[in-house]
């Protein structure tokens, strides 16, 4: 592993609800990579979760992630599903708490190769339910 590699910047963009006609909630997720290096950074691979209101109701894989260049940045964008049980204890959560958000927690592992270690994110936040004001 080159010694002058700099890790590079993983980032929230935003996280919204889908408009979907599943019973289950569907979230996209948008984040944004900047890659302070001199090679292109080539993404092999992401495990993430998603906490709701302090439960873990979403966990998920992606593979198609872009190559990001060299002194350059790249969005991606990742779509989650609620597990059944999950999405059940976020309904009920929202049905008797009557709120306008909910916060969250998004933590995310990315592969960068074998030659380099995984980079750890973690974001927190909420999420407006109903329009902004």
């Amino acid at each position: 592993m080159p010694s002058d590699f700099e890790e590079p910047v993983l980032t929230v963009s935003s996280i919204a609800f889908r408009n979907s006609n599943s019973i289950t909630p569907r979230f996209d997720i948008q984040l944004h990579v900047t890659n302070p290096n001199r090679d292109p950074l080539k993404l092999q691979g992401m495990s993430y979760s998603l906490n709701l209101a302090g439960n873990k109701v979403v966990t998920g894989v992606a593979n198609e992630l872009p190559e990001v260049p060299a002194y350059g940045e790249a969005d991606m964008q990742i779509s989650a599903e609620v597990s059944l049980f999950g999405s059940i204890r976020l309904l009920n959560d929202l049905m008797t708490r009557q709120t306008d958000q909910i916060e969250y927690a998004f933590e995310a592992k990315l592969d960068v190769g074998r030659m380099r270690p995984r980079i750890r994110i973690n974001h927190s936040g909420a999420i407006a339910l109903r329009g902004n004001r």
